[in-house]
């Protein structure tokens, strides 16, 4: 992917304390961007074709039954954590097939999330639902649905390593719909999975993160991530980032180079962090790049990557470094780019780094190839190629993790 203090009645509303008499109902809100080309015929179809196609609608008749507020979270993250599950396992060969649409694909828990959001941002029940419940009902299955409620891994018994692997939605949507990304399909397939590695057994637990600037200025990676680094033994962000090629990215930038998300929305700016005036310009990978490079981890060739663009001290114009940033530099681009995959490797090493961690935890970004349909495809949802080549990749995601937590 190569971009008010509250009081106490508000706090007590967006935990769900207070009782819903105490709010002032607010009306449903409109769908957003991304939420509107759920009606378009690719997304129907991909959901037909997965058997996903009945989670919105079981899910707004579950919460049309809540009788309040509390109910509603209840069903929300009961039904969130649902849909989690059920992708993980249909990635993963468990439960019913639902359709001729390969089991590995990502997309359908993309588009059957977005359902769910849609329903509870235009739902108005007989006990009214202020903005901030609204919110906080979203939050709750954006978290539940992407697996970032559900990392937990067994006591620490017979040395097995901990490993945390994170993905990301499908995104460039409106260039082609028909898009999917390779590292959600990773995350969905690695999700629980237990490799064998130089050193020992690993479990893998994985998440997987909008492609939204909004929500990563909100903290949703330090959130996800922070009650879990202390006690990893290796965290591991992933996206989808060039033709033909795996990158192990050696820097990450603290800039956001304005491309558009999708809900439509650009940011050019600084990455804003907490505490920014102790904020660095530049983060480093932990990864063992060089161990990563030289293994045989599948068809793809692996780079470590260390070209970054940066103002140079004292400079004005950017100036592009094959060999990674000099001293007092300003950011432009991390190895992995201005976008949100150098954002959210960006904010897990800088989160590391603050919490003491930065020569006992490896953490890094791993960019994979871009995931293609075949030459003669230019408007079918799947082709051979397509399953192919994405299942390649997640094939080599796992190698190069295994590899990485073994070195």
């Amino acid at each position: 992917m190569l971009r008010v203090r509250l009081g106490v009645l508000g706090l007590a509303l967006l935990t769900g304390l207070a009782s819903p008499a105490t709010a002032s109902a607010a009306p449903a809100a409109a769908p957003t961007v991304e939420e509107q080309r759920l009606d378009r015929a690719v997304p129907q179809e991909i959901l037909a074709r997965s058997g996903f196609a009945s989670v919105a609608p079981e899910f707004a008749r579950a919460l049309a039954g809540a009788r309040s507020y509390a109910d509603a979270r209840a069903v929300v993250a009961r039904d969130g954590a649902a849909l989690w599950r059920r992708a993980v396992d249909h990635a993963q060969g468990r439960g019913p097939v639902g359709g001729d649409l390969s089991r590995g694909d990502d997309r359908p828990l993309y588009w059957a999330r977005l359902g769910m959001t849609r329903e509870v941002r235009g739902w108005e029940p007989e006990f009214g639902l202020s903005s901030g419940q609204r919110a906080a009902l979203i939050g709750e299955l954006e978290r539940t649905s992407r697996g970032q409620a559900d990392i937990g891994y067994p006591a620490r018994e017979g040395g097995v390593k901990r490993v945390l692997v994170t993905g990301f939605d499908p995104f460039t949507l409106d260039a082609d719909i028909r898009i999917s990304n390779p590292s959600g399909a990773s995350a969905l397939a690695l999700d629980g999975t237990v490799v064998r590695t130089a050193r020992g057994l690993a479990r893998i637990e994985t998440a997987v993160f909008p492609v939204r600037w909004a929500d990563f200025t909100d903290g949703v990676v330090e959130r996800a991530l922070r009650p879990h680094l202390p006690s990893l033994d290796l965290l591991t962000t992933v996206s989808q980032g060039r033709v033909g090629r795996f990158d192990i990215e050696r820097t990450n930038g603290a800039w956001r180079g304005g491309f558009w998300d999708n809900d439509n929305i650009g940011r050019t700016e600084t990455i804003p962090v907490t505490d920014p005036a102790s904020q660095p310009q530049w983060t480093t990978t932990t990864l063992p790049y060089a161990a990563i490079v030289a293994a045989p981890t599948g068809p793809f060739p692996v780079y470590d990557n260390t070209t970054v663009t940066e103002i140079p001290a004292g400079g004005t114009f950017p100036v592009e470094r094959p060999d990674g940033p000099t001293p007092g530099s300003t950011a432009r681009e991390g190895g992995g780019g201005d976008y949100l995959s150098n954002e959210i490797a960006y904010r897990a090493t800088l989160l590391r780094d603050r919490l003491g961690l930065s020569t006992s935890l490896p953490a890094g970004h791993v960019h994979t190839p871009v995931l293609e349909f075949g030459p003669d495809n230019p408007d079918q949802v799947t082709d051979p190629q397509f399953v192919s080549n994405r299942e390649a990749i997640v094939g080599q995601v796992r190698e190069i993790v295994r590899v990485a937590v073994g070195s």
